[in-house]
């Protein structure tokens, strides 16, 4: 059989840092480079004609960020997004966060993460690297109060799918929530896509967030259950 070849965009302002990017991605046989941008506005256009599984982002580019850039393709295309960041503004990871992105890798990752997160991207994994996790724990107990409607969502939910919902905005993996939970993987990845399907959540990113925002999950919280490990 033919090995999967996983299609990738990279949008950087840099070229050097392109150049770089795509002599470690096609030095794999199942990656291949499909186009390049150095904006926003350019990237998203190159998205739109090349129809890439995942495009690499910086976050700051010209004309156009990568945050803005990822809302129009995430709304536009089947394109999955991950943005290359320093993790240096805490605001901009919450408004990368809501748009839809599938993950976040720094760019000082080694290139072995790399590769490891274009893979797991694509095989329908979102990366959420346990830095940022600990970032949006930061970012989201100096939030306001808990949306009301995200609250009234969360209730529609079952007691074991709030609870793989809390396991995965604290950063766990399936088979860390089984191992909590006391449930098999296989049962795991079957609450969680009930829980996202109900929400109408894309992947785990989403579901950090909303976990957040609607209180599922609070910091500092009196229910032990309730506070990211």
């Amino acid at each position: 059989m033919t090995e999967r070849v996983i299609r990738i965009g990279l949008a950087d302002d840099e070229a050097m840092i392109r150049a770089g990017l795509r002599m470690l991605l096609e030095h794999q046989p199942d990656l291949e480079v499909v186009g390049e941008a150095a904006d926003g506005i350019d990237a998203v256009a190159m998205v739109r004609r090349t129809r890439p599984d995942i495009v690499l982002l910086d976050i700051r580019m010209p004309r156009q960020d990568g945050i803005a850039a990822a809302q129009a393709i995430v709304a536009d295309t089947e394109t999955k997004v991950v943005l290359l960041t320093t993790f240096d503004d805490d605001e901009t990871l919450a408004r990368a966060l809501r748009v839809g992105v599938s993950g976040f890798l720094l760019k000082v990752a080694p290139p072995e993460q790399l590769l490891a997160a274009v893979r797991g991207v694509a095989d329908g994994n979102a990366l959420l690297d346990p830095a940022v996790t600990v970032r949006v724990i930061e970012s989201f107990a100096r939030a306001p109060r808990p949306d009301a409607r995200l609250a009234a969502l969360a209730a529609s939910l079952t007691d074991r799918e709030r609870d793989v919902l809390r396991e995965v905005a604290a950063g766990c993996s399936n088979a860390e929530i089984a191992a909590h939970l006391y449930l098999g993987e296989t049962t795991v990845k079957t609450y969680l896509s009930r829980a996202l399907a109900k929400l109408s959540l894309r992947d785990r990113v989403q579901a950090v967030v909303f976990a957040f925002e609607s209180g599922l999950v609070t910091v500092g919280g009196a229910d032990p259950g309730a506070v990211p490990r």
